[in-house]
């Protein structure tokens, strides 16, 4: 019992060790994508804040796509997405009135500052690079969706809606999961494939890296 009581002094004071070497501006930057940024909704971080709009993204999406045929229902739901997108287009709506494309512009921008603080570590760099890939499929995806749904508000008739609505829902779906676009099996955090979750995966190992 001593000896495990020991072993666990010792992590638990290596994982302090660390914390207190990563310097501040690596940590400050860190907790701006994780838990708190000025201006996010309940100013939570910047990522949960990106999820929480994806999230509402691909529900109405989802809803586009059961509402099939019925043009007013399929537009209404294509501007709920486009409000959870980029509410600076579509203002009124369920999002939260932040966005997913503003929340990864952020999530990209506050990680490649962490790692340029001087003194960030390797592993700062490194999972900052896979963080700000993933976080820059979402912003190419948000505005792939942004000009699918803009098109569906534009239609004159179900039958042109209903072309738009596979490809508008395939896009939602993949905001948190990602996709295995070369198809190996997995789902990284590469240019075309990761997403918010695997933004959340590399976040998580680069705190615990740091002993965060």
């Amino acid at each position: 019992m001593r000896r495990v009581t020991c072993v666990l002094f010792a992590l638990v004071f290596a994982a302090a060790v660390v914390a207190a070497q990563t310097p501040d501006g690596v940590k400050t930057h860190i907790g701006h994508v994780m838990t708190g940024f000025n201006g996010t909704p309940m100013n939570q971080g910047l990522l949960p804040a990106g999820v929480a709009e994806a999230k509402i993204a691909a529900q109405h999406a989802a809803l586009a796509m059961k509402a099939s045929g019925n043009l007013d229902m399929m537009k209404l739901h294509a501007g709920h997405v486009l409000h959870a997108l980029d509410p600076s287009i579509e203002t009124a709506g369920p999002g939260l009135g932040y966005g997913v494309k503003r929340a990864a512009m952020g999530v990209a921008q506050h990680v490649e500052l962490a790692a340029k603080v001087e003194g960030a570590s390797k592993n700062v760099m490194t999972h900052s690079m896979h963080v700000a890939t993933s976080a820059g499929n979402l912003v190419k995806w948000a505005e792939e969706m942004i000009a699918v749904a803009r098109e569906i508000r534009a239609a004159s008739n179900a039958s042109q809606v209903n072309a738009h609505l596979p490809h508008l829902n395939a896009i939602a779906q993949q905001l948190y999961a990602g996709v295995d676009a070369n198809r190996d099996g997995t789902v990284g955090w590469q240019a075309g494939e990761g997403g918010l979750q695997q933004a959340e995966m590399h976040m998580g190992l680069m705190m615990k890296g740091e002993g965060l």
